[in-house]
């Protein structure tokens, strides 16, 4: 049977594909190879699918080069807006960092304008109340003046009665008629003077008057402002405040627990020949207690600015560079830090103020910068190709420390940068981009 199915095969092929005879001749003799149908078909199938092979992979690689020409380019112009989109981030921040110190240059004007408010009210009630004092001595004398008019105009009534009684009645009484006439001239001249004086104090009382409701009335005008004043500084404290409590939430640090640190840090107070203890501002009143709010908040500002240059919120790189990994697992294992290629010798900055605490070779790291921060924070810079500080330095924050290089275990120029809160890694994005959304 399979011989017989050969040969229908043979046959079939023999009628398109006949034998074909491969002569080989030498000096002496010729030989010849004989070519059967089948061994034809099996050839020529074989270089046919040799040749479709070569043609399918020569497509392949035409197809790749246009594609990874076009993911280069597409990479190309994906960094070019990233670049663009990272320097409109930095004047972004530059911006609102101008805008924050343009706020507490109000908030000083302000204040001024709060403790010259004051005084000037503290004056005019001083004045009020010396005016109401004056009023009622001008009163008291007014009223002791009409009671001494009124025992007068009785004396002389009395004199007068006297004087045109009997002269029976004169002789007896043993007073004289130029007695009586010189008494009479002395009652009159000091009732004179008594009208005198009790005009002198209507136009003094009625002028006190006045000079009260006018004092009254701009220490009604002040209080208005100062109530202004204060409205704007509370509303701009509380605006001021949100987003600095939401930057240190949002990477997972408790606000108040940091400013208490923080508090504890700067405490210090004293000075020659005066007191040991900060003078209290508060009283009973509303204002006070709104001045004191107020004063409260802008310390808080004030202490939120230093727990910022002391927590790592700024770029290690202020040159342009490309994240070629994230913080997360990588080939199996935890990538504690985010890597940031650019060129050879880039400056690297301290992203907080610090202490030095590693500056060498570390297995792995390459070249290592350690930085140790308050709240327990660290900061690693890693495949250094320089470094410019030394152990037991301290830095502040924007102070280069280093240039950016390929040592230890790198496959090419970058920066691995890594931060530690209490020993446990976290991801420094978190932070930079907590930083960016505020500043």
């Amino acid at each position: 049977m399979p011989r017989r199915l050969m040969s229908r095969v043979n046959a079939a092929l023999e009628r398109r594909l006949p034998e074909q005879r491969l002569f080989l001749r030498s000096d002496t003799e010729t030989r010849f190879i004989r070519l059967k149908p089948t061994t034809q078909a099996i050839a020529l199938a074989g270089t046919s699918v040799v040749l479709a092979w070569s043609i399918v992979a020569t497509a392949v690689l035409l197809m790749d080069s246009i594609g990874s020409g076009g993911a280069r380019e597409q990479s190309r112009r994906e960094l070019a807006t990233y670049e663009s989109r990272l320097d409109a981030l930095s004047r972004e921040r530059d911006q609102r960092a101008g805008e924050a110190t343009a706020a507490q240059d109000r908030f000083a004007i302000a204040l001024g304008q709060v403790s010259d408010m004051q005084s000037r009210l503290l004056a005019s009630e001083e004045r009020r109340k010396e005016l109401e004092t004056g009023i009622g001595v001008i009163q008291t004398t007014l009223r002791r003046t009409m009671t001494d008019r009124d025992t007068a105009r009785t004396q002389v009534a009395d004199l007068t009665a006297q004087m045109t009684g009997t002269g029976t009645n004169l002789a007896k009484g043993g007073t004289s008629v130029e007695d009586m006439t010189e008494t009479l001239d002395f009652v009159t001249a000091a009732l004179g003077r008594t009208a005198s004086e009790r005009d002198a104090m209507a136009r003094a009382a009625d002028q006190a008057t006045a000079e009260a409701e006018k004092t009254a009335y701009e220490i009604k005008l002040l209080e208005e402002k100062h109530d202004e004043i204060f409205t704007q500084l509370e509303e701009a404290v509380t605006v001021s405040m949100a987003p600095l409590d939401n930057l240190f939430s949002s990477v997972g640090l408790d606000p108040d627990d940091l400013l208490d640190q923080v508090r504890r840090g700067y405490s210090g107070v004293g000075g020659p020949l005066g007191p040991l203890l900060p003078p209290v501002v508060g009283g009973e009143d509303a204002d006070s207690a709104r001045a004191e709010k107020i004063l409260d908040g802008l310390d808080r500002m004030n202490l939120y600015r230093l727990a910022v240059e002391k927590t790592p919120f700024a770029m290690p790189l202020k040159t342009s560079y490309r994240q070629t990994s994230g913080f997360g697992p990588r080939w199996g294992r935890m990538h504690e830090g985010i890597d940031m290629a650019g060129a050879m010798g880039s400056p690297v900055y301290a992203t907080a103020d610090g202490t030095v605490v590693q500056a060498g070779l570390e297995n792995g790291y390459g070249k290592l910068i350690r930085i140790k921060h308050e709240f327990g924070m660290e900061s690693f810079f890693a495949h250094l190709s320089d470094i410019k500080v030394s152990v037991g330095q301290k830095v502040s924050r924007g102070d280069r420390i280093g240039d950016m290089g390929n040592t230890g275990r790198s496959t090419g120029t970058h920066l691995h940068y890594e931060l530690r809160a209490n020993g446990s890694a976290v991801n420094p994005m978190t932070f930079i981009k907590a930083a960016n959304n505020v500043f």
